[in-house]
């Protein structure tokens, strides 16, 4: 493979969010030893590493993980969850967005079901999705996302698989199904074979790998065997798939020769043919070992083109660059003097997961790349233990958690934890994604991923080989080096959520955007409390709020203000929140690990389960309307006046004595002892008592409401959607406004602010009346306590979840304990616990209890 070339990493050891440092670059020259260079003396490297951190500024990623407490419900039942939101790149958690989106999509129709929007504290979102009783059984995508990842393709979107089953309509098991899915299976169907030459491309002359991965019907990996053929038809060699259908060969191109690969599912007769890919008469050719050196990554770089090299050119050099979630962890350069030559880079620089291999040319353009996989161990231990082996029916479980860091050292941190009845959850899959199989592997990823667990679990003793097959095999297109590179980064779409908000736009009469018109924002929460905000219109009459805090269904009453009389008959509008596109090229299929019996078992325990939690609802609800309510009704309080229960002077609007009147210092003029308005119309001033200081006189804080407001904005409300105008003086103004009530306050009190006025059949013009979704309120889960002795405690308990635990907290010790109560059943418990730091670092422990 020609002579050995040891180059330099340009900084060190990878941290947990480094800092870009200068580039060192070590150039060797093989036929006259090695010259130094440092980033200013390499230009082009010193681009790449600016440009990457600008567009990683720019256009920051976040990922997204759900926990949910198990993979197959019947329709009736709640989902019970946990969404973990992470920075893209140090995959530290607490990004910055606030808002996570959770959507139900069923795969056969690819509409979305069900949907609710949780509310992110630190990284952490727990909540809950109800599933409708009328909802079909079939397979479902559990698919997660925020607003900011909006502005990425929706391949990296969490999604899950969930299956959904009822008694009535449960799916056909029979042994012929079954026999289907196996990897072996249908002999009559033609394999779907991707033939991917490893870096990107054949060459002529260069020896390359070929990784094939082929994919049954049913969408799994599908065991294959093969063989390639020349334009002689002769053969050029065999092959065969070693894990889940994926594989590779080895190919010399040759002169005026075209070749046919011919394939067949294993154990069948009938071959199929595939064109190979096409083969590039100059070029390069990237093979990588990731697999047989434990602490360097071989890449070997192979090339036929014939390059004249000037003196102090840099034509004749090319450029490999490894980089991890957008941190370059190694840059080196080589020249093309020789035609084949070997990097080495060590694996010790790199983090855990993908990293991306990218060799430019001599003229600074991508056309190699590879895949691989960095397996550190950098990860949490979750060690989950119970008090007992075994456990009786009702008897209290106890089961202590053990966090602990790679060295040993206990971590304190914040996990979810879900106990399941193995034979009432059955898994539909082995080797199920985890936390760490996510973060990792698949959220870098496009395509489905089968097992994902599979490759971190340590009983797989060729994981790692399986690994590099994947890498080879598998899309992933985070970003493209020509986007980096570009001059001007495209601005995003859609914004980082701080909050809840909304966007809408403000028209004319005439359809014209109404620029910069003053808004304000009423919100009326179910529990009768009222908040206000207050902006303006861009120059194209659009507006948005953000960082709102609500929960259920809010009503909201937005009004424009004109300018100082100016016209108010606007028109206004709300976006609405389009869904992302639903695009599923195919789900695999679900391949049940239970038996009939199991499957009958499951479906009859959970719909009796069901049964009484329904009668549950139905008895309370009965007992409800028999009671008769004597107490006196609290009356409502006006959340306009929550700072001060009397004013000290207030006006009552009627039109008595608004007609007329410009403003609502018009209508007071003369009506408040105390209250001086001079000028008119919109000129006006006011002032109370006389108050002033070494300036002039001090005019009183103004608020709408209750809420802080401006002088301008209350001049022109119309007197007609006034209540009332209360005045404060002395200790009632310090309370409102602070030393800003020097001057006394004016509060004035719309109709629409008060509790009792319905702003659904507002129709004013400039005015905007309608309710808008919140956070989905976190519920409880609820678990019998079998130590304490309560009358319903006498139904039959056979709970296919009978713990949800999504806020466990392990101590400075790195320990916890968790307890719940086993149901009746005589089964084997599911415990799955998983969570992560602060700093990035994420673990998932799994254990098994007994109940006899």
């Amino acid at each position: 493979m020609g002579e050995n070339l040891d180059l330099i990493v340009f900084h060190g050891k990878h941290t947990t969010m480094p800092r870009i440092q200068p580039l060192l670059v070590v150039f060797f020259v093989l036929t006259i030893g090695f010259t130094a260079f440092r980033a200013t003396d390499d230009p082009f490297v010193t681009t790449l590493v600016e440009k990457l951190a600008a567009y990683n500024q720019q256009l920051p990623t976040e990922k997204v993980y759900i926990q949910t407490d198990r993979d197959n419900y019947v329709p009736g039942e709640t989902i019970w969850l946990k969404g973990y939101l992470f920075e893209g790149i140090s995959h530290g958690i607490d990004s910055a967005s606030r808002v996570l989106y959770v959507d139900l999509v069923n795969t056969e129709t690819s509409r979305v079901v069900r949907e609710i929007k949780l509310k992110a504290t630190k990284g952490q979102a727990p909540g809950q999705l109800a599933l409708p009783d009328s909802l079909p059984t079939g397979t479902y995508l559990l698919r997660a996302y925020t607003g900011w990842m909006r502005n990425f393709p929706t391949d990296y979107y969490f999604t899950k698989k969930l299956t959904l089953l009822r008694a009535d309509d449960a799916p056909d098991r029979s042994a012929k199904v079954d026999q289907r899915l196996t990897r072996t299976g249908v002999p009559a169907a033609r394999p779907d074979l991707q033939l991917l030459p490893e870096g990107g491309q054949l060459v002529l002359g260069l020896n390359s790998r070929i990784a094939f991965k082929a994919i049954s019907s049913l969408g799994i990996g599908l065991d294959i065997d093969g063989f390639v053929l020349n334009n002689q038809n002769d053969t050029v060699m065999g092959f065969s798939s070693l894990h889940r259908g994926m594989g590779t060969f080895s190919i010399t191109p040759e002169p005026n020769q075209t070749y046919t690969v011919f394939a067949r599912a294993s154990g069948t007769q009938k071959f199929f043919t595939y064109p190979m890919p096409s083969v590039q008469p100059l070029g390069y050719v990237l093979t990588v070992d990731n697999v047989s050196n434990p602490s360097n990554i071989k890449v070997f770089v192979q090339h036929n083109k014939s390059i004249p090299i000037e003196a102090g050119s840099s034509a004749g050099r090319i450029t490999l660059i490894a980089q991890t979630r957008g941190m370059i962890i190694h840059a080196a350069q080589a020249p093309l003097t020789k035609k084949a030559f070997l990097i080495q880079i060590p694996r010790e620089k790199f983090p855990d997961g993908i990293a991306q291999l990218t060799l430019f040319d001599e003229k600074n353009v991508p056309v190699c790349e590879r895949l691989v996989f960095i397996d550190q161990k950098d990860r949490l231990m979750v060690k989950l233990t119970s008090s007992k082996a075994t456990y009786k029916p009702r008897e209290a479980v106890d089961v202590d958690v053990t966090i602990t860091d790679p060295e040993g050292k206990p971590v304190e941190t914040m996990l979810s934890l879900a106990a399941t009845d193995e034979k009432l959850a059955p898994t539909f899959e082995e080797n199920p994604g985890t936390l760490v199989s996510h973060l990792l592997l698949t959220s870098d990823l496009t395509g489905t991923v089968e097992q994902p667990g599979a490759y971190f679990d340590d009983a797989n003793t060729n994981r790692v080989q399986q690994l590099d097959w994947l890498m080879m095999t598998q899309g992933w297109r985070r970003f493209t080096w020509p986007d980096v590179l570009k001059e001007t980064i495209p601005a995003p779409k859609y914004v980082v959520e701080d909050g809840l908000l909304f966007s809408g736009q403000v028209s004319r009469p005439n359809n014209k955007p109404a620029e910069n018109v003053m808004m304000t924002f009423l919100l009326m929460k179910k529990d009768s409390t009222r908040s206000m905000m207050m902006g303006q219109a861009d120059e194209m009459g659009r507006f948005m709020t953000t960082g709102m805090d609500f929960y259920d269904s809010t009503g909201v009453f937005i009004q424009a203000l004109a300018q100082k009389g100016g016209n108010r008959n606007y028109t206004i509008t709300l976006d609405q929140l389009t869904k992302p596109t639903v695009r599923i090229t195919k789900v695999p299929y679900n391949s049940l690990l239970l038996g009939p019996d199991e499957l009958a078992e499951f479906l009859k325990r959970t719909n009796e389960y069901l049964e009484i939690e329904r009668q549950i609802k139905r008895n309370n609800e009965v007992l409800l309307q028999a009671v008769t309510v004597k107490a006196k009704r609290e009356p409502v309080r006006d959340t306009r006046r929550m700072l001060y229960s009397t004013p000290d002077k207030t006006v009552k609007f009627d039109p008595m004595i608004t007609g007329g009147a410009q403003t609502f210092l018009d209508v007071i003029r003369s009506r408040l002892a105390g209250v001086q308005v001079s000028g008119s119309g919109y000129n006006a001033t006011v002032q109370i008592r006389g108050a002033a200081n070494f300036q002039g006189a001090i005019e009183p804080a103004f608020f709408m409401d209750g809420m802080h407001s401006s002088k301008d904005a209350l001049m022109s409300l119309s007197v007609n959607d006034i209540d009332a105008v209360d005045v404060l003086t002395g200790g009632g103004a310090s309370i409102m406004a602070g030393s800003n009530g020097a001057g006394g306050v004016i509060n004035v009190l719309t109709k629409r602010g008060s509790p009792s006025y319905d702003l659904t059949n507002d129709k004013s013009p400039g005015t905007l009346a309608t309710r808008i979704i919140g956070y989905a309120p976190v519920r409880e889960f609820y678990a019998p306590q079998y130590d304490q002795k309560k009358p319903e405690h006498v139904r039959p308990d056979y709970r296919a979840t009978l713990h949800w635990a999504p806020m466990v907290t392990t101590g400075a010790d790195g320990k916890a304990t968790v307890r719940f109560f086993a149901s009746d059943a005589k089964t084997k418990l599911r415990i799955v616990a998983e969570g992560a730091t602060v700093s990035g670092k994420m673990g998932s422990g799994k254990t098994e209890v007994q109940v006899d």
